[in-house]
């Protein structure tokens, strides 16, 4: 049963493919996020014993009830919460041809076309985001996590080049790391996963837009070097995750470079403005980081996960993840090839960069502007929206990520509630968050290319009837 016969094998894509276009056309009909109760999941599953297999169908029909009524379905056009976005056509169709076929990209002569694919992908990113093609290095990886542990690995070895070998132990003293207090958790992670530890990174103090003060990293640098410490890494946040706050990269990459930093941009949502015109001032200087992180699969309507990671170092690359092995594959003398298991994180791993590569080819850069461009305006027509209906907006940014509280029910407990009401509604999602590390709101993104204007006014409906019952338990 692990090669299906020819009739059964078309029965089953047939009830796939059924499957998925239902699903398009049923899905603004559909609760937006289950009730929060385990109990129908488990009934679902309780009766699965795998000493007794299932029939194709049935095992389908399983998977199908369990996927359309228990998740939260971040395609569906009243989804205004984290950076999860509805997916291209060609992206789905792209996600199931790499399953098939199964490219092995550890090493070039597996692959070379999903290899160069990739390649080709990280080159055009790159000089969009402003680097020189001849410098343009990089790869895909999982996600944001993986591509920020990258750029910290490669600071590490810019600065400490016996880390390679003789790890933490030949530290002269405390690496520190840079970010603002809205910046990804992720970059705690990597400072534990390279034996740093958490200790390790330093909050800079915000501005009164809580974007980085680039002097007041320089002031806490400074201040670490006396301490005897010594000052790595600093992350500007390109489309902060809580208020999509864009922090100066160009003023902090001038302060980092002056002392001596390695200046990562962890531009993983926010770095898709690069592809408008009006939106690439928001992100002036990005092509003056040693590094940046982007997420494919959170403004450019792709499968999760398509992480990328860009460098202006690619001679680095080879020096952190470079190993030997004897039974890995390797291209010919004199054949101009990187091979990724060399140059990345990663060993073995699937054709990420196809679904973006399908969908570009069939959009390209003008299509997803156009997209981007009406999600920018609908963020606008939704902060004006709740301003009217007696919202008020707590974070300045042009993307459209909007924050939002009533002062009648302040604090976290009245933010939350109207936020739970609004998701066990069915009717929509959005999340809560803390602006400024002390600011509690309401958020709501558009990230979803399926949201209209009439999402908008639905969801307002739905704040509005949320807000009303708070204020009265609360009067």
């Amino acid at each position: 049963m692990l090669e299906l016969p020819d009739e059964l094998r078309n029965e089953m894509w047939q009830k796939v493919r059924r499957a998925i276009e239902e699903y398009s056309r049923e899905l603004e009909h559909l609760r937006v996020a289950p009730p929060s109760d385990p109990r129908p999941v488990r009934r679902l599953l309780e009766d699965v014993d795998f000493s007794r297999p299932m029939s194709v169908g049935e095992a389908l029909d399983r998977v199908l009830e369990g996927l359309r009524h228990h998740q939260v379905h971040n395609g569906h056009p009243r989804y205004f919460g984290l950076f999860n976005p509805a997916t291209s056509t060609m992206s789905v169709a792209a996600d199931a041809l790499a399953a098939a076929f199964n490219p092995q990209l550890a090493a070039w002569t597996h692959a070379p076309f999903a290899c160069e694919v990739e390649r080709l992908l990280i080159r055009e990113l790159g000089v969009k985001f402003g680097y020189p093609r001849e410098l343009v290095g990089g790869s895909f990886t999982t996600g944001g996590a993986e591509a920020n542990h990258t750029a910290l690995l490669m600071a590490l070895v810019r600065h400490f080049p016996r880390f390679v070998e003789d790890g933490v132990r030949s530290l002269p003293a405390q690496p520190t790391l840079y970010v603002s207090s809205e910046s990804h958790h992720s970059f705690s992670k990597a400072a534990r996963l390279c034996g740093l530890g958490t200790s390790a990174v330093r909050q800079v103090e915000v501005d009164e837009s809580f974007v980085m003060d680039p002097e007041a990293l320089r002031a806490l640098v400074r201040d670490d070097r006396k301490a005897g410490r010594h000052p790595l890494f600093a992350v500007a946040t390109l489309g902060t995750t809580g208020a999509g706050l864009v922090d100066p990269v160009d003023a902090i990459a001038h302060v980092g470079h002056e002392e001596g930093l390695w200046v990562h941009a962890d531009a993983a949502w926010g770095g898709a403005a690069i592809l408008v015109p009006e939106l690439r001032p928001l992100l002036q200087g990005v092509e003056r980081a040693d590094s940046i992180t982007f997420d494919a699969h959170k403004w450019l309507a792709v499968p999760m996960g398509a992480g990328m990671f860009f460098t202006r170092h690619p001679e680095l690359l080879e020096e952190v993840f470079g190993v030997v092995a004897g039974y890995m594959p390797r291209a010919g003398e004199g054949i101009d090839v990187r091979e990724p298991h060399r140059s990345s994180m990663q060993w073995t791993r699937r054709f990420i960069g196809l679904k973006l590569f399908l969908t570009l080819l069939v959009a390209g850069f003008d299509g997803y502007a156009t997209m981007i461009r009406e999600m920018v305006r609908l963020g606008d027509v939704l902060r004006e929206r709740l301003t009217d209906g007696g919202w008020d907006i707590v974070n300045r940014t042009r993307l459209p990520v909007v924050c939002f509280c009533d002062r009648r029910a302040p604090g976290t407990e009245a933010v939350r509630a109207i936020s739970d009401a609004v998701v066990e509604s069915g009717d929509a999602w959005t999340s809560v968050t803390l602006v400024g590390g002390r600011i509690p709101a309401l958020r709501a993104c558009v990230t979803n290319f399926h949201t209209r204007e009439i999402d908008l006014d639905f969801l307002l409906r739905c704040l509005s009837e949320a807000r009303r019952r708070v204020l009265e338990s609360i009067s």
